[in-house]
């Protein structure tokens, strides 16, 4: 992107339903409907700003590398993130929920070690170091519910909004790991380059952010 141009980065889903608001409070409007679009760059109210629709996942990605200035990520994905090229200026209080430890109330470990299903490994591990316990770790990618009811896992690390999804598959919330909610990021060169824009934004996505508090 050039250097005139700020580019944020976003993850369709909850995330960018609930980011889209505060952005128009903040003056800048997708000028095409993101959900019908097939567009990877999406062009916005403002001649300089750019949106990059990408998985939630990659958004720290993306942001530490340069490809994009800003980016909106959950709590959960910056804390699985292994980089240190970001700013966390803001807490958009958007998309909240828990990460939590859940199972079968009473289930016992069957062998030397507990075993925990998530996707988010790294947390878990060091959830786990803090308790002073070793635990096996598998790794999935979805559908941790499952785990527990055929055998694969005792326990799942995984986030938990209602509980009615644990709940209908005879899961517990065991432990609050932390709570999440999506953060806006910045890259730490463009917060040096483009100082002025960069923290004009924050100041205005900060008053939405407040203005959503109080309705």
């Amino acid at each position: 992107m050039t250097n005139s141009t700020l580019t944020i980065a976003l993850s369709k889903g909850r995330i960018l339903n609930e980011t889209l608001p505060l952005l128009a409070h903040a003056g800048i409007t997708p000028a095409e409907d993101v959900d019908k679009s097939r567009r990877l760059i999406l062009a916005t109210s403002q001649p300089d700003v750019k949106l990059l629709i990408i998985r939630a996942a990659d958004v720290p990605t993306y942001v530490e590398h340069g490809a994009a200035d800003l980016g909106v990520a959950g709590k959960d994905v910056l804390m699985e993130y292994d980089g240190d090229g970001l700013y966390e200026p803001l807490d958009l209080n958007i998309a909240r929920c828990r990460m939590m430890v859940a199972g079968v109330p009473g289930a016992q470990a069957s062998g030397a070690r507990l075993r925990v299903a998530t996707k988010y490994v790294n947390v878990t591990r060091r959830y786990y170091a803090e308790q002073g316990e070793q635990v096996e770790i598998i790794k999935l990618y979805g559908s941790m519910e499952l785990a527990p009811l055929v055998g694969l896992a005792e326990r799942i690390v995984d986030l938990v909004d209602t509980g009615g999804t644990l709940k209908a598959n005879g899961l517990a919330p065991m432990e609050t790991i932390a709570t999440i909610s999506a953060r806006l990021i910045v890259n730490k060169a463009a917060m040096k380059m483009k100082h002025a824009r960069v923290k004009a934004l924050i100041a205005r996505l900060a008053k939405a952010v407040e203005k959503n508090s109080d309705e």
